[in-house]
């Protein structure tokens, strides 16, 4: 298993694994179009954004989107969010999703990032032990407007 950034033949199994989730059936749809297309383009060419990907000899299980975020609080600290993050469902429960998300935490250390934030949905209990269990706390209530 590596962790790698995505690249433009990774986004049809990328789209497919964020439309495989209860939430995302209902965000998300199989194919690729040009709004996934401008997305992934934008992503990818913003150094402050990178698409993960875990492969498995070539067979996406994984992904997730880390942005690093400057900021003026907490004296000049960046931080680094972690978003979208999916593991196909024949391979949740293995520790794979442990594996990323400690890599990812591994990547924003080296950076010198101050601070790891992730939001997840209220109705992912399941999601919320997970992430208590790695160390995060609920600090924070989070907030959108869809627009």
């Amino acid at each position: 298993m590596i962790f790698r950034e995505a690249v433009r033949a990774d986004l049809p199994a990328i789209i497919a694994l964020l439309a495989d989730d209860v939430l995302g059936r209902t965000r998300d749809h199989g194919g690729v179009d040009e709004r996934y297309e401008r997305a992934f383009a934008d992503i990818t060419a913003d150094p402050r954004n990178q698409l993960i990907v875990a492969d498995a000899d070539g067979e996406l299980l994984g992904c997730m989107q880390l942005t690093y975020i400057p900021g003026l609080g907490r004296h000049g600290t960046e931080r680094q969010l972690i978003e979208a993050v999916r593991v196909r469902s024949d391979q949740r429960g293995r520790g794979l999703g442990r594996q990323m998300i400690t890599w990812a935490i591994d990547q924003a250390r080296a950076r010198g990032c101050g601070l790891v934030q992730l939001t997840t949905d209220k109705s992912r209990h399941d999601a919320h032990r997970f992430y208590l269990g790695l160390g995060f706390v609920a600090s924070h209530e989070g907030m959108k407007l869809a627009l």
